[in-house]
């Protein structure tokens, strides 16, 4: 069983930056760099919503059109991390925003994650 733990969300004015992370936690968890890495986020009343996805070796990213050329997602094998780097935030970012494993796709759909972390809350002001 994988778990993941994200931090770095928090309160940012409209135009901000913030750089979340996600990384495993548990003795279980041995081999970060088979699992392609996503970052996907949930607003309040809506349906949860890709972000990012990043392959297993960090040469390949894609993006949601909603971020693109705003977020970039990358990781750090040797760390056992994955980053999302957020910049231009606006008040449609805001989400608790969460981070993802799978071992089956590369893919922006959520079914193809089997592991999920706890979120961590972004909020943008205006």
């Amino acid at each position: 069983q994988v778990q993941l733990v994200e931090s770095g969300g928090g309160l940012v004015q409209v135009g901000g930056s913030l750089r979340l992370s996600c990384t495993p936690s548990g003795r279980t968890y041995r081999t970060f760099s088979i699992y392609v890495m996503g970052w996907f986020r949930q607003a309040p009343g809506k349906e949860r919503e890709s972000v990012a996805a990043i392959s297993e070796g960090g040469g390949s990213s894609v993006y949601a059109d909603s971020v693109k050329d705003r977020f970039t997602i990358s990781r750090d094998n040797a760390k056992n991390t994955v980053y999302l780097q957020m910049n231009g935030l606006n008040p449609e970012d805001t989400a608790v925003y969460y981070c993802a494993a799978s071992r089956t796709a590369y893919s922006l759909w959520p079914s193809a994650y089997s592991y999920w972390g706890q979120g961590t809350q972004v909020t943008v002001s205006s």
